[in-house]
């Protein structure tokens, strides 16, 4: 009998193919004129997993305005089996030819080795990848755990509906193991495991003055430009360090586990070949006790996203602004609660701000807590021997930087969760000229099915 392995490896050609139909559907969930497209892929992704094998896929509708989840079940390796939820999302961001694409952002170009378009890493990879894998091992005698596929169409504008259906029918994505399959591994020669991500909280500082704009010549020096106030409460946010100067901020910060740091040693490696790369800033800026992986992964941050205020066109217009603002994200580890860091910083900020003007922090989307998956679970172990097969080499484990969301959400419905990416981060997701290498796709498909095939005890 043929194996899901050599089913994918007959099959490569045709799921490259698949995995370019896909990309060619601009399905942008932050643009309403593109609803139509993220619903037609949607739907395509539904008779695809019919086509897989699933026993059942449904576009299950949402409120007005939003976008749809598409969901895959089987159960045929019946009720004594683990069963594995599966996470993916299939929306993208925006992409024109002027932003600075060298092709046709939702036209797939194969070159060199690379797949560039639109969603390519992020994370239509992701999908097909999961989706193909799932097919192989359907389509040569059926998975050895029980599936349930649900693909998000608005994880780039919010994620509000697929939180509120796992808070209302959990009970339909209730699995032993769940696969969060997004984001990048550190390079083509180094996959790695992600096993803690930031949480998120985000915020918007207005601080006004006069009651209108007015003319610096007549009132300056006399009126406290808001423009300067905001900058002057903002330099208060961090001293000279990169710590945070908000009190109680790291109060609930969890001390470090000194083997976890000597573990972590072996990412920063390459984070800081990265940060070389990528950033090349003057010189690396933050905490002083941390190295650059640590300060990205282990540490929380205040960051100032973006500043507005005054005159900002061509020319010159000699202005006191009446008002500025300022927008403001804080990425969080372990155990702070998204609320209570906005509470802080808002109480602080109140206690700076010069009674020349008046200070305002407004709280923006909903904010997300950390994730920590730990190091040592029976899906961390498959995962890592999935993608020691799949890639050929043994992951490091890392702590990613960014957030997730979902994760947070999923950690309800599963026993155990865990973060399986296929892209690298030379992918450039979000930016012109996205794209993923094409072995991504093949060697994604093989470490999926070895993951599965693990969990169900034929590892």
């Amino acid at each position: 009998m043929t194996t899901a392995h050599e089913y994918a490896q007959t099959n490569a050609d045709r799921f490259r193919e698949l995995y370019k139909e896909l990309v060619r559907i601009p399905s942008i969930s932050t643009l309403p004129e593109h609803a139509g497209d993220v619903q037609r892929a949607a739907e395509w992704l539904a008779e695809q997993m019919t086509l897989a094998g699933f026993q059942s896929a449904e576009v299950i509708k949402m409120p007005e305005g939003r976008h749809p989840l598409v969901l895959g079940e089987w159960n045929g390796a019946g009720p004594d089996a683990p069963t594995v939820l599966i996470y993916c999302h299939y929306d993208v961001q925006p992409a024109v030819v002027e932003d600075g694409w060298l092709t046709p952002p939702f036209e797939p170009v194969e070159k060199d080795g690379r797949i560039y378009a639109r969603g390519t890493t992020d994370s239509k990879l992701h999908v097909s990848a999961q989706l193909r894998a799932c097919e192989s091992l359907l389509q040569t005698g059926g998975a050895p755990v029980n599936l349930k596929l649900i693909l998000e169409g608005e994880e780039e504008s919010g994620s509000e509906n697929i939180n509120a259906f796992v808070e209302q029918h959990g009970d339909r994505l209730r699995a032993d193991v769940c696969i969060i399959s997004d984001g990048t591994i550190l390079d083509e020669t180094q996959p790695s495991l992600v096993y803690a991500l930031r949480g998120i909280a985000t915020m918007e500082l207005h601080v006004e003055g006069p009651s209108q704009d007015l003319h610096s010549g007549h009132f300056g020096g006399s009126v406290h430009n808001p423009l300067q106030a905001l900058a002057e409460i903002i330099a208060k946010l961090h001293d000279e360090n990169g710590t945070v100067t908000v009190p109680g901020f790291y109060d609930d910060v969890l001390p470090e586990d000194p083997d976890e740091r000597a573990e972590l040693v072996q990412a920063n490696m390459w984070t800081e070949r990265e940060w070389n790369n990528v950033a090349r800033a003057p010189q690396p800026w933050g905490e002083r006790d941390y190295n650059i992986h640590e300060r990205v992964g282990l540490r929380p941050t205040l960051e100032i996203n973006g500043l507005t205020g005054g005159f900002t066109g061509p020319g010159f217009k000699t202005v006191l602004p009446q008002k500025a603002m300022a927008k403001i994200s804080c990425r969080l580890v372990a155990k702070q609660n998204p609320t209570r860091i906005y509470e802080l910083i808002r109480d602080y900020i109140a206690q700076i701000t010069p009674p020349t003007v008046k200070a305002t922090l407004i709280p923006l989307e909903p904010g997300a807590e950390a994730a920590v998956l730990g190091r040592h679970t029976r899906a961390m172990a498959a995962a890592a021997d999935a993608y020691e097969k799949g890639w050929g080499k043994r992951p490091i484990f890392e702590r990613a930087g960014g957030s997730i969301p979902i994760t947070y959400t999923f950690q309800k419905v599963a026993d155990e969760v865990v973060i399986i990416g296929f892209g690298y981060k030379t992918g450039q997701a979000h930016g012109p000229n996205e794209n993923a290498h094409v072995h991504s796709l093949h060697r994604g498909i093989d470490t999926a099915i070895h993951f599965l095939q693990a969990i169900g005890g034929q590892g």
